[in-house]
């Protein structure tokens, strides 16, 4: 129903999301390029997989998983954590599904980050499976079962010795004795296999959970931010005595982006103009907090649908969290506090930080702390509510339902009965105030055909060196892509190194990228500098996308000095002679990195499946 559209044939192609038939392992897929490892290890997966699975099925299908597990965890959360039934976890589903995050997200083109949140709630179910004392106790039912069966046999032993003692001669029982004897041994063995089976059945679900763990950990972490989410809930849920091994395990799923950013342009500073230009922002009568409680404020104005630019964004967020205050009271009361303070605090602090004291914070972190320009689009993080809120709709309908009773008792067939009332109606007010998210959020997301040229333009890179492209700027707009700007798809296409700026402009304001490189390129390219001052840079080619917008500048005498090697319409390619080798990782950063990535890999595959077989450990 929300990404309908994508069902055909065709690649997604939306601002930030950028779905190509094939990617390549380059340096910049694995989080060696010039600019930070913000899609790590996204795009190293993406290049390994595409040539056995064409890139947009692939992209397609982690979307639809994402939504799915988003939606299907919500409901195993409020089933496990407040009782729900089929009804309330109906609304916990819808509540996780069907928000003005989803909707921003989608049409931001985060597809990935989505993967994160979808992650959220499994995160939570481990980490408090973890923290019961059943699974990882020293004594428990297995300890009970070992103590009482060594009991029994001392008393066995003991009876069968005054027993022989006071016939006189050993061995010659009655056969009152014998069957006496022989029920006891019978009940010792029965209690000994029931101490086994419960040590076995105890230390399964110790090893299912902590693979569970780290299964989340590692699909939030196909993006840097999605793993910084799942480690904040499991974290904080899983208690003070397994937060160590949990930490490490949480690490181990990071190992992609955090090499990606000890050996590449990650430990770079950031840009302090995009913590302004990242900031969240106030929607129509709700100001930055209330967007942020409604689970909006997504920075950039465009990537909203039409409904949150009305007052029906107030209706939506009034009606919202009336819906989770109603059962804050009953999560409170069953102990699942901490995720209650998590959501108090992933809605006030991003909303602290749009404010002048929370930017200026802000600018000193991306300046002096390496990767803190993870933080600055703040508004992500409010993510982390969800969790408490899909509990607070789900107990809101027992809330509801109870106070009912009071003034109309009913039977158990009536309770069913309003039950399901109760969360239909949850239900429909969740949806109705945000209608344009259905069909791909009101049509926004559908399919794209890329020209057939972009396969000819691959098939004649056919040499090394770094690739530069035209229109300078880092967005574009097709003709076949749409309205809405979208990342230039050529670094995800090509398979050589396509240098980029990372410059972006949002809400006026010039956001500087980490492409030192790039940004002298292309000011080269604009200024029209000869092919041979390319070359002296890297650059082997230069590609022109010729149906995009965009600045040119004195290029066309640069590419005099070049070799056309293939143009059309929509593309033309140029070869720039004898490019000086520039790599921007060595060897040995590569095979580190690809280490990285093959053990995040491992813990993903092999997680999900020690899981799946350890669920039933019997």
């Amino acid at each position: 129903m929300i990404v309908g559209p994508l069902a055909g044939s065709g690649y997604l192609l939306l601002r930030d999301a950028v779905s190509t038939p094939r990617s390549y392992l380059t340096d910049s897929a694995l989080g060696l390029g010039a600019a930070a490892p913000r899609a790590v290890p996204q795009d190293a997966l993406l290049a390994f997989l595409s040539p056995a699975v064409d890139g947009g099925i692939l992209v397609k299908t982690i979307l639809i998983v994402s939504l799915w597990s988003a939606g299907y965890g919500a409901a195993v959360l409020a089933r496990r954590f407040v009782g729900a039934t089929t009804g309330p976890q109906l609304v916990a589903a819808t509540l996780a599904l069907w928000n003005p995050f989803v909707a921003e997200r989608l049409l931001q083109g985060h597809w990935s980050l989505l993967a994160g949140y979808a992650a959220l709630p499994w995160v939570a179910l481990a980490a408090t499976r973890l923290r019961e004392p059943d699974v990882d106790s020293s004594v428990g039912v297995g300890s009970y079962g070992r103590g009482h069966t060594e009991a029994s046999l001392a008393r066995g032993t003991e009876s069968t010795a005054e027993t022989g003692a006071g016939r006189g001669s050993p061995g010659s029982f009655s056969e009152v004795d014998s069957a006496r004897a022989s029920g006891t041994s019978g009940s010792i063995v029965g209690r000994a296999r029931s101490g086994v089976q419960a040590r076995r059945s105890r230390a399964g679900a110790r090893v299912g959970a902590w693979a569970a763990l780290v299964a989340a950990f590692a699909a939030a972490g196909l993006t840097p931010t999605g793993s910084l989410l799942a480690a904040i809930i499991g974290l904080a849920l899983i208690g003070w005595r397994k937060m160590l091994p949990a930490g490490v395990l949480w690490v181990l799923t990071c190992a992609p982006w955090l090499t990606a950013t000890a050996l590449g342009a990650g430990a770079e500073p950031s840009d302090p103009e995009g913590v302004s230009a990242f900031a969240a922002r106030a929607e129509p009568w709700l100001g930055t907090l209330g967007s942020l409680a409604g689970l909006g404020g997504i920075w950039n104005a465009e990537a909203v649908p039409g409904s949150r630019t009305t007052p029906v964004a107030f209706v939506a967020t009034m009606l919202l969290l009336g819906i989770v205050a109603l059962g804050v009271r009953a999560v409170w009361a069953r102990g699942h506090r901490a995720l209650l303070i998590i959501a108090v605090v992933a809605v006030v602090v991003p909303a602290l930080g749009a404010t002048s004291g929370g930017i200026a914070v802000g600018e000193w972190l991306v300046v002096h702390v390496p990767g803190a320009g993870l933080l600055r689009d703040s508004q992500k993080y409010v993510a982390l509510a969800m969790p408490a809120y899909v509990l607070c709709a789900a107990a809101a309908c027992t809330t509801v339902l109870t106070f009912a009773r009071r003034f109309a008792p009913t039977s158990q067939d009536g309770v069913r009965t309003g039950t399901a009332a109760v969360a239909t109606l949850f239900i429909g007010l969740l949806i109705l105030p945000l209608p344009d998210l259905a069909w791909g959020v009101g049509g926004e997301m559908r399919p794209v055909h890329y020209p057939a040229g972009w396969e000819k333009v691959v098939e004649h890179v056919d040499a090394p060196g770094d690739v530069a492209v035209l229109p300078a700027g880092m967005f574009r707009r097709f003709p076949y892509s749409g309205t809405a700007p979208v990342l230039d798809p050529a670094p995800r296409i090509l398979p050589n190194d396509v240098l980029q700026t990372g410059e972006l402009r949002v809400r006026g304001y010039a956001v500087a990228g980490e492409g030192n490189r790039a940004r002298t390129v292309e000011t080269a390219l604009l200024e029209g500098a000869p092919a041979t001052d390319l070359a002296a840079l890297g650059v082997g080619w230069i590609l022109i996308e010729r149906t995009t917008p965009g600045p040119l500048g004195a290029s066309q005498s640069t590419l005099t000095t070049t070799q056309l090697t293939y143009e059309d319409p929509d593309l033309a390619l140029y070869r720039v002679p004898n490019p000086t080798p520039t790599d921007t990782a060595t060897p040995t950063q590569r095979r580190i990195s690809a280490t990285a990535h093959l053990l995040w890999a491992a813990l993903l595959l092999g997680a999900l499946l020690t899981a799946t077989l350890r669920r039933n450990p019997n």
